[in-house]
């Protein structure tokens, strides 16, 4: 592991029980009967453990969507042709995607990042240009990258966090583009879980039965040719993973290591959410599942990294569309725990006053 890799896994502290306790205290004395807003409770008191403040407030969202090709596109995975991550890369940067629409209805900045798009890009603005390389190998007739390649992927997504932080960072979604990169989360979640290809592959953007059934031999034949070590996250990140993904996964544990909360989108950053847990077990208490996608694995990976999903919209789309709508329940969240009366505050009468008045 490179040096800055090994900082940030050491900072991971578990969060703050104090800053729990006191927003806890405050959500049950707030004018509803407690536990009334149910998983807005949970996650407010989530958030204030995140960033170690008993009220705490998300003014600076962003939403780092990575793309990168894959390799493994050559053995006809997807239904889309490899030249989509370029154009859909171009189409975030002019503010024509799902995700620019919902990154301003909830006030996100969206930072767009060429992990490893295949030829590459002449500098653009609003384009971060991070090549690892262009587009990992095919992993269905060797490793997909070098583990040097996907160290660097890990510390591209650290040091974007550390250089977002600086112009103020509350909280933090993830989102992806990538045509063939359900092929690799599918792949590096049998690979970590044990779980059988055929219950994590999906259709990705859409592909019919027999399209699934060679998708599931590809990943079959690349785990039996890589045989990844599922004790070490790196080396399924190099064997089957994606340059996204690696770069995600860094974005995780720098978010982790800075108290920010992490907001992942669907089955890409839920892949991604796998290696940074891999690699440091505590991360999992600084994430925030959005949702649960219609991809056949997702629900899988939530259960298997132990999160709860926030919503379950059928949404397949990636881009961090679904982190967008967790982050706008984020902030509707510890609005509540900060905005809204208590008893004392608003005069009115607790349950256990009015029973003791009443005589019950």
């Amino acid at each position: 592991m490179g040096d800055s890799l090994d900082t940030i896994l050491k900072a991971i502290r578990p969060l703050d029980s104090s800053a729990m306790t006191a927003a806890r205290q405050r959500q049950d004395s707030l004018t509803k009967p407690q536990g009334s807003l149910g998983r807005l409770e949970e996650l407010s008191i989530q958030i204030a453990g995140i960033r170690g403040q008993a009220i705490p407030e998300l003014k600076h969202k962003a939403i780092i969507t990575m793309a990168a090709d894959h390799g493994v596109v050559a053995e006809g995975v997807s239904l889309y042709p490899q030249e989509v991550t370029r154009q859909m890369v171009l189409n975030f940067i002019q503010g024509g995607t799902a995700i620019n629409v919902l990154a301003d209805q909830i006030g996100a900045r969206v930072i767009v990042v060429d992990m490893g798009v295949i030829g590459g890009f002449q500098p653009l603005p609003g384009l971060l240009c991070k090549t690892i390389d262009f587009g990992t190998k095919n992993m269905a007739t060797g490793p997909a990258m070098t583990h040097r390649q996907a160290t660097d992927a890990l510390e591209v997504g650290i040091e974007l966090v550390e250089v977002e932080a600086n112009k103020g960072l509350d909280i933090i979604a993830t989102g992806d583009m990538g045509i063939g990169n359900t092929t690799a989360s599918s792949a590096i979640l049998a690979a970590i879980s044990g779980e059988q290809v055929e219950r994590t592959t999906g259709r990705g953007a859409g592909i019919r039965d027999e399209q699934l059934a060679h998708k599931v031999e590809v990943i079959e034949r690349a785990l039996s040719i890589n045989r990844p070590d599922p004790k070490d996250p790196i080396d399924v990140l190099a064997k089957v993973g994606g340059f996204e993904i690696g770069g995600l996964a860094g974005v995780i544990l720098a978010g982790a290591s800075q108290r920010i909360p992490v907001v992942i989108d669907g089955f890409i950053s839920g892949a991604a959410a796998l290696i940074a847990t891999g690699l440091s077990p505590q991360v999992k208490d600084y994430l925030i599942a959005a949702h649960v996608s219609a991809e056949a694995g997702h629900q899988l990976l939530l259960d298997f990294v132990g999160l709860k999903p926030l919503l379950n919209l059928n949404m397949r789309l990636g881009e961090g569309t679904g982190a967008a709508l967790g982050i706008f329940l984020a902030e509707a969240a510890v609005k509540v725990l900060g905005q809204m009366a208590t008893f004392a505050e608003a005069g009115v009468s607790e349950a256990e006053q009015l029973q003791s008045e009443q005589g019950v």
